[in-house]
């Protein structure tokens, strides 16, 4: 058998196939029909051949777009459409996506006007990575400036007491959820990448992200029932109820990744120990032995999830999934590793791509057939495909070359 990480022949086709798909395929498509050239910014709720299908804007998406085009200008080629793309966004961003407190809202109309504010301030995370990003492309301080101030924007509402507004009555039911210290490390390693290991709300960014795996692995990480939970009571015991049990594999298996780069990246064992730990339990929790492909819900103790699309497969966790089992097989050499990859490596390519219109769908039924033919909303839009495709390229290109982490 000649088709997996071991050989060198299939790492060049995987490669290949990494960098054409992010590079003749998905980025000219967002490129294509996503630019909105009289307002600025991105539109991503977008029909199968990219016609438009709300010109609502989702403003965490124009920094999770700002932050693809601008680190493929960093790191790929410098390309004056990918920098244009990137400046774009951020300039809708700068000007229509702030309230008054300097929190981002979650949507606004085409021209800029609020709609929607959430609780949440992911979208602030994903403004601090485009503006690290953009900073780097361009040389500008100001960019620098405005990604710190994100960063402790989003620090401030997600781990202050009292900032963020509770979704469940915390005097009787406490709960907290892994979502902020997920997204915490994420958004600490892309600033240390663009700007330097910078103090941020009195700590590095080194530090921010030791903080985040510490309380993920002291409160969330369950091995004795080899689990990564969602929700946990403030002491990290499982609420038994509906929500509590509810595991999301994909999102688990993103996390693995998140601790496994910063292993790699650190030369930190406990971390890499941590993110394979979290990889293998969530692995056989998540992966569907029947049809293929990864459930998005499962519940903890195998009883019924409440969500009817359960059983659904998302395209974002299978992006996950991908870079979670490549950079695993790449740390260990694990031929495991190099089998879960090409599982779900083979079942997304031959269940997501739309090879009519380019792309990929975002939602399928269980069996692998899409459930919806469009390409893009408020929540899919060019961030975990591209990155995916990126991350995987880099991965092996690094690998055959022997140089430093990404």
């Amino acid at each position: 058998m000649h088709d997996t990480l071991s050989d060198p022949v299939h790492r060049e086709k995987l490669k290949a196939l990494y960098r054409d798909t992010l590079l003749h395929d998905v980025m000219p498509f967002w490129l294509r029909h996503g630019m909105d050239r009289e307002f600025d910014g991105i539109i991503t709720s977008l029909d199968r051949d990219g016609a438009i299908l709300d010109t609502d804007k989702s403003i965490w998406f124009q920094g999770r777009a700002a932050w693809t085009f601008a680190t493929l200008y960093n790191t790929v080629e410098k390309r004056s459409d990918w920098l244009d793309a990137a400046g774009s966004c951020l300039a809708f961003l700068e000007k229509h996506g702030y309230a008054t407190d300097g929190k981002l809202f979650f949507t606004v109309t085409r021209e800029g006007r609020p709609l929607r504010m959430r609780r949440y301030v992911f979208s602030e995370a994903f403004a601090a990575i485009a503006h690290a990003a953009y900073a780097k492309a361009t040389g500008d301080e100001s960019y620098a400036e405005r990604a710190r101030r994100d960063f402790a924007t989003y620090l401030k509402h997600s781990f202050e007491p009292g900032m963020m507004q509770p979704k469940i009555e915390p005097n009787t039911r406490p709960m907290m959820g892994i979502g902020a210290l997920m997204i915490g490390i994420a958004t600490a390693q892309e600033l240390r990448v663009n700007l330097g290991d910078v103090k941020i709300s009195g700590h590095t960014c080194s530090e921010w992200v030791d903080r985040f795996i510490l309380e993920i692995q002291q409160f969330f990480f369950k091995p004795d029932i080899g689990a990564l939970m969602e929700i946990v009571s403030p002491d990290g015991s499982i609420i038994d109820h509906f929500d509590g049990r509810t595991l999301n594999p994909g999102h688990a298996l993103e996390c693995a990744w998140f601790i496994l780069h910063e292993g790699r990246w650190r030369g930190e064992k406990s971390y890499t120990k941590l993110g394979l730990q979290i990889l293998d339990c969530m692995w056989h929790r998540g992966w569907d032995a029947e049809h293929g492909g990864l459930f998005y819900f499962r519940d903890v103790f195998g009883k019924p999830v409440q969500e009817y699309w359960h059983d659904m497969k998302f395209w974002w966790p299978h992006n996950e999934a991908i870079i979670a089992t490549l950079l695993a097989w790449h740390v260990t050499g694990d031929v495991k590793y190099a089998q879960w990859h090409k599982q779900v490596h083979d079942w997304s390519f031959a269940h997501f791509p739309d090879a009519e219109h380019g792309e990929w769908f975002g939602y399928l039924h269980r069996d692998g057939t899409p459930s919806v033919q469009l390409k893009g909303n408020m929540w899919k839009g060019p961030f975990h495909l591209p990155r995916m495709l990126w991350y995987g390229w880099q991965l092996l290109e690094n690998a055959a070359h022997g140089t430093k982490p990404l």
